[in-house]
């Protein structure tokens, strides 16, 4: 492949010459602004010379083209690296021109470099060929080009060398990258999962898992689910029991329940025994929250609210010691179970018991006072009094409307029998005496007794006090018994589904599993940390 003459041709800017001796320069016949005469400071050798007002020049045209700063840095850096004098960006700039180098044009840098990959001493001056004086504007003259190696040689030489270096180049970053990436991936990725690895296999202690199951149900109402309604519908499904659950749920999970396990079971020596790998190892003066963490790493419950139950592992180094562990933990379940409804059971049952106890005490004391009533007024039944009297007041009534017929007859005979008629007589004032008596027994008090109607009405308050307590003592009665009916209905009952039993061989850990996810998390962190890496390099780079 050859590279024409063409692509390496450069523009070289033309400078004005210097005026020898004896010829007048660019600025012999400039005005003062002071008329014909020559005025002292208009004097030529006060002003710079025609090279640095063409300089000048150059720059300020340099400055109008607009360059950026990355151009004019890279201007710099090419000044800098041939040994060119420059003051300024754009006088780097000024200086390459001149030199017949184009800043800003790529293949420039490969003009300049030799086939033994030297860069081309430029010269250190150009000197500047004198013209005539005219009247005229004075223009530089064209500068001789640099002789320089022939491009097309140069091309067909030391193309495939520079493509041959490139490639090499480019091979030898390529596999110092790969190295690193390896590396890296064996630094960050393998060792630490071959560490784990031999941790979980020849290190980490077996344990064993015990598993159960069991459900809070709650005593079934056959009035309730006879009538219908939300609680009939919620009765025999789980969202009845579902806060019991999550309580109970809870308290295995607490603090206390660890406690009562270590008190009772020995939680803490068990986990502190010297043959257990020092990661899962519980230290014999370890803290209560180091110990609780232990607690709820090995002993998982969770409650499942779409079927009610309530799902628990246990775990430990021994089987039996598992299903220690698990069974107490169900007596502490049942227990809590127990607990929840105790006190609602309770107060229902108080309730109703005082109302009991109180309607019959009331009940009692009106009883007392009827029969007090009936000693006091020596009478059992007021009704029954005023009944007997009236009957009585009736009889004599009837006695009397006779013998007073019978008296009429006697006086209305001429001669009237006077033997017969007085004791007919006393007998009728005697009648009338009987009952005046009698009718005054009903209404009058006589002799510091009550009369009859007060009699017969505190009796009858009385009386009705006693049948408004017993109806009173009934409604409690029927209270206490739909109190004791409720309360049963609010005892909860623990079933166990899965009873614990010991498992023959270790559940944990599961080696292969285990290293398998290290491996992707360790994998995840690398490449998360190689992204963040390129990005923040890329950033600072741009």
């Amino acid at each position: 492949m050859k590279l024409t003459a063409k692509r390496f041709r450069t523009r070289r800017p033309e400078f004005p010459a210097a005026p020898a001796e004896g010829q007048t320069g660019l600025f012999d016949n400039a005005d003062d602004g002071f008329g014909p005469g020559k005025f002292p400071t208009a004097n030529p050798a006060n002003l710079s010379s025609p090279a640095e007002v063409a300089s000048e020049a150059t720059m300020d045209k340099i400055k109008q083209e607009g360059l950026t700063g990355r151009q004019l840095r890279m201007a710099r850096k090419l000044a800098q690296k041939y040994g060119l004098p420059a003051t300024s960006d754009f006088d780097a700039v000024r200086v390459l021109r001149a030199a017949g180098v184009d800043p800003f044009q790529r293949t420039s840098m490969l003009d300049l470099v030799t086939s033994g990959g030297r860069p081309v001493q430029m010269p250190e001056s150009r000197a500047l060929t004198n013209v005539p004086q005219g009247d005229t504007v004075q223009l530089p003259q064209t500068i001789k080009p640099i002789q320089v190696p022939s491009t097309e040689a140069r091309a067909e030489v030391n193309h495939a060398a520079d493509i041959m270096k490139i490639q090499r180049d480019l091979s030898r970053r390529r596999r110092r990258k790969s190295s690193l990436l390896i590396a890296r991936l064996v630094f960050f990725v393998l060792l630490p999962t071959v560490v784990t690895g031999w941790y979980y296999y020849m290190v980490a202690t077996p344990l064993y898992a015990t598993k159960s199951e069991f459900v809070i149900q709650q005593a079934q109402n056959p009035t309730a689910a006879a009538g219908g309604g939300l609680g009939g519908l919620l009765s025999g499904s789980p969202m009845a029991t579902s806060q019991d659950s999550i309580a109970v749920q809870g308290y295995l999970q607490s603090r206390e329940a660890m406690l009562r396990l270590d008190e009772e079971h020995e939680f803490r020596a068990h986990y502190s025994e010297p043959g257990i790998d020092p990661i899962q190892r519980l230290e014999p003066d370890a803290t209560l929250e180091a110990a609780y963490k232990l607690y709820k790493r090995n002993f998982q419950i969770a409650y499942d609210p779409t079927e009610g139950l309530i799902k628990m592992e246990v775990i430990a180094t021994t089987p039996e010691k598992s299903v220690e562990f698990a069974n107490a933990l169900i007596e502490y379940a049942e227990g809590q179970v127990d607990h929840l409804t105790q006190r609602l059971r309770e107060d229902q049952m108080a309730g109703a018991r005082e109302g009991f106890e109180d309607a019959e005490v009331k009940m009692m004391d009106s009883q007392r006072k009827v029969v007090e009533l009936q000693e006091k007024f020596k009478v059992l039944s007021s009704e029954v009094e005023v009944t007997l009297i009236t009957s009585q007041i009736g009889q004599l009534e009837t006695i009397l409307s006779q013998d007073r017929l019978s008296l009429q007859q006697m006086q209305s005979n001429a001669r009237p029998n006077a033997a017969r008629m007085d004791p007919l007589e006393r007998r009728i004032a005697a009648l009338e005496s009987e009952i005046a008596s009698l009718r005054g027994r009903l209404t009058q008090s006589a002799d510091g007794t009550q009369s009859l109607a007060q009699v017969q009405s505190e009796l009858l308050v009385a009386q009705a006090d006693v049948q408004t307590r017993q109806l009173m003592l009934a409604q409690s009665i029927q209270s206490m018994e739909t109190a004791r009916s409720e309360a049963n209905r609010q005892t909860r009952y623990l079933s166990l589904s899965v009873k614990p039993i010991p498992p023959d061989e270790a559940t944990y850990p599961r080696a292969f599993e285990s290293t398998l996810v290290a491996a992707l998390i360790f994998a995840g962190v690398y490449l998360m940390i190689s992204m963040t890496a390129a990005i923040l390099r890329e950033q600072i780079t741009a």
